[in-house]
C-alpha cells in the first residue's frame, strides 16, 4: 500500500490538510481575476496581461502526472512537500515581482507547485480511506472546490482595494504552512512501489504537448486567427508529440500515461466522461456572468455573485451523493442521473437564453445544473481510483486530473470560438465588446438590440454544445462497468 492507513485520530488532521491544498489550489485559480487591473497599473504590459493567467494554467496542467508517478514511487509525503513548497516560493517571488515579465515567470513556477496540490489530495484519500468510504470525503473537497470559486473573485477584490495586490500571492504562505505541518504531522509515510526507472521521455512528451496545445487553445481565435501559421505550427507540433509519445509509451518500462490502464473500460469510460462533463461546465461557465453584466446589466460583483446557485447545487448533490454511494457502493448511478439532469438543463438554457427568459428562471436553471455536476466529479474520481491496483493509484488519479484540467481547457477555449462566430454577424458587438462593457450599454437603442441578439445567440450555442458534451458523458458513464468498492485501503 503506498500511503497506509491513518490512524483514526489523525484522520481529521490529514483530511485538513488536504482540504488546505484543494483550497489553495482552487483560490489561486480564481483570486487573480479581479487585481489584474491593478497589476497592469503598476507593472505595465497589457500586452502581456494574459499570460499572467495563461502560465499558471499550463505550468500547472502539465505537471500533474508527474507528481502522481513520483507520489507512487517516492511516497505522498515527500511529494506533498514538493509540491506544496514550490508553490509557496512561487507565491513570495509573485509577491516581490516588479516587472511583468518576472511576474509571469514566478506564475509558472508557482503553477508547477500548484500542479501537485489537487491530484495529491486525491490521491492521498485513496491512500488513507477505503473505497466504501470514500465518496464523502471527495465530496468535502468538491464542496471546497465549489466555494473557492465563488469566493475567489471576491477576496481577491477585496485584498487588492484594501492593501495592494502582492497579498494576494502572500495570504498562500500562511495557509500553505499550516497545510505542510498538518501533512508532516499526521500523514503515513507509507512503503515506496519499487519504480526503478522514471519515465523522463514520456514525461517530457506530454509536458510538450499539453503546453503545445493550451497554448493553441488560448491564443486561436484571440491573438492569433486559427488558420494562422503560429496555431498551426502548435497543432502540428502537438500531433507529432503525441505520435511520438504513443510509440514510447508502449516500450516504457514505466510509463507516465500507462497504455493498460486505457485498456480496461472502467477507466477509460471514467476517464472520458469526467473530460466530457468538465469541457461541458467550465465552457458554459466562464461565459454566464458576461451573460448577467450584458444581457441584465449586472455589475461584476454581482455577476461572480449570480453563480453561487450553481455551487450551491455543486454542494448539495455533492453531498447527497457520496452518503448514497458510501451507503449503497453503487457509483455509477450518481454520474449518470448527474449527466442526464445537466444535458437536459444545458439544452433549457439555450432555448432561455435565444428566447429571453428572466434572471429569476435562470437562477433555477443553474441550481440544476450544480445538482447534476455534483454527482458527476466526485463518484467519476472514484471510480478511476476503483479501477486500478493501489500501485498505480497515484498514476491513475493524476491522469484523470490531467484531463479534467485538458477538458476545462479546451471547453472555455471552444466555447470562445463559438461566441466570436456569433458575434461575427454584429459588429456593434465586436467592437463594443473589445472597447468594454460601457461602450456596450452606451450604443443607441436598435444597434444595442442588435448587438445583444447576436451575444444571446452566442450563448446558446455555448450551452447547445455543453449539452452535447453531457450527452456524450452519459453515454460513456452509462457503458461504465461498475465494481464492488474495496472494504479496504489494500490492494
Amino acid at each position: 500500500m503506498t500511503g497506509g492507513a491513518a490512524a483514526p485520530g489523525s484522520l481529521r488532521r490529514v483530511m485538513a490538510g488536504v482540504m488546505l491544498a484543494i483550497g489553495l489550489a482552487s483560490l489561486d485559480g480564481n483570486i487573480v481575476g479581479p487585481a489584474l487591473p491593478r497589476i497592469v497599473s503598476d507593472l505595465g504590459g497589457l500586452a502581456h496581461l494574459s499570460w499572467v493567467v495563461t502560465a499558471f494554467s499550463v505550468a500547472s496542467t502539465a505537471s500533474t502526472p508527474l507528481y502522481g508517478r513520483l507520489s507512487d514511487q517516492f511516497g505522498r509525503r515527500p511529494a506533498f512537500f514538493v509540491s506544496i513548497g514550490i508553490f509557496l516560493l512561487g507565491s513570495t517571488l509573485c509577491g516581490f515581482a516588479s516587472t511583468m515579465p518576472a511576474l509571469i515567470g514566478f506564475r509558472a513556477l508557482q503553477g508547477l507547485g500548484a500542479g501537485g496540490l489537487m491530484t495529491l489530495a486525491q490521491t492521498t484519500v485513496g491512500d488513507v480511506v477505503p473505497p466504501r468510504d470514500r465518496p464523502r470525503y471527495q465530496a468535502l473537497f468538491t464542496s471546497v472546490f465549489a466555494v473557492c470559486s465563488v469566493a475567489g473573485p471576491l477576496l481577491g477584490g477585496l485584498i487588492t482595494d484594501v492593501f495592494s495586490w502582492p497579498w494576494i500571492f502572500f495570504v498562500n504562505l500562511p495557509l500553505g504552512a499550516l497545510a505542510l505541518f498538518m501533512i508532516a504531522t499526521s500523514l503515513p509515510r507509507g512503503a515506496k512501489h519499487a519504480v526503478h526507472v522514471v519515465d523522463w521521455a514520456g514525461f517530457s512528451l506530454l509536458i510538450a504537448a499539453t503546453c503545445l496545445i493550451l497554448l493553441a487553445l488560448s491564443w486561436g481565435g484571440v491573438v492569433f486567427a486559427w488558420d494562422s501559421p503560429e496555431i498551426l505550427g502548435l497543432l502540428g507540433g502537438f500531433g507529432a508529440c503525441v505520435a511520438v509519445l504513443y510509440g514510447v509509451e508502449h516500450r516504457a518500462a514505466s510509463p507516465a500515461l500507462p497504455p493498460r490502464l486505457f485498456a480496461d473500460p472502467a477507466f477509460s469510460c471514467a476517464i472520458g466522461a469526467i473530460t466530457l462533463a468538465v469541457t461541458a461546465l467550465f465552457g458554459s461557465l466562464v461565459f454566464i456572468p458576461l451573460y448577467f453584466q450584458l444581457v441584465h446589466g449586472a455589475s461584476a460583483t454581482e455577476a461572480g455573485l449570480r453563480t453561487a446557485p450553481l455551487m450551491a447545487g455543486i454542494i448539495i448533490s455533492s453531498v447527497t451523493g457520496g452518503r448514497f454511494v458510501s451507503r449503497t457502493g453503487r457509483y455509477r448511478l450518481p454520474p449518470v442521473a448527474g449527466l442526464t439532469i445537466a444535458a437536459g438543463i444545458y439544452a433549457v438554457l439555450a432555448w432561455a437564453v435565444e428566447h429571453g427568459v428572466s434572471a429569476n428562471w435562470f437562477d433555477l436553471g443553474l441550481v440544476g445544473l450544480g445538482l447534476g455536476a455534483g454527482l458527476v466529479m466526485p463518484n467519476m474520481t472514484l471510480a478511476v481510483q476503483n479501477a486500478v491496483p493501489v500501485a498505480d493509484l497515484g498514476v491513475a488519479t493524476a491522469t484523470a486530473a490531467f484531463f479534467r484540467s485538458l477538458g476545462g481547457a479546451f471547453g472555455v477555449a471552444a466555447s470562445g470560438m463559438l461566441l466570436n462566430h456569433a458575434m461575427r454577424a454584429s459588429s456593434e458587438a465586436v467592437a463594443a465588446l473589445h472597447g468594454g462593457l460601457d461602450r456596450m450599454r452606451a450604443l443607441p437603442a436598435a444597434e444595442r438590440a442588435v448587438a445583444l441578439a447576436s451575444v444571446d445567440h452566442g450563448l446558446s450555442l455555448i450551452f447547445l454544445a455543453a449539452a452535447v458534451c453531457a450527452a456524450l458523458g452519459l453515454g460513456l458513464a452509462a457503458r461504465m462497468p461498475e465494481r464492488p468498492l474495496r472494504g479496504s485501503t489494500a490492494g
